[in-house]
């Protein structure tokens, strides 16, 4: 069970930090040096990240919530 516990926890770390750093270089799009945008562009961005992680919390909610349910 143990292993279990660890791939989790190496992966999650690992890809936690990969969407950080991606997150990060949206972030860098800010700059108006050297991109144009508009508030529209950037609601569209944020939006669909924003509901990405909606589905993928639902996931984790779901797994649990399912295993709740059971009473005999």
């Amino acid at each position: 069970m143990e292993e279990k516990r660890e791939k989790f926890k190496r992966l999650a770390e690992s890809r936690t930090n990969k969407v950080i750093d991606m997150l990060g270089l949206i972030g860098n799009l800010s700059n108006q040096s050297n991109y144009e945008y508009t508030a529209k562009d950037v609601n569209k961005i944020f939006s669909s990240i924003e509901k990405a992680l909606d589905v993928q919390r639902e996931r984790f909610n779901s797994n649990l919530s399912k295993r709740r349910r059971f009473k005999l």
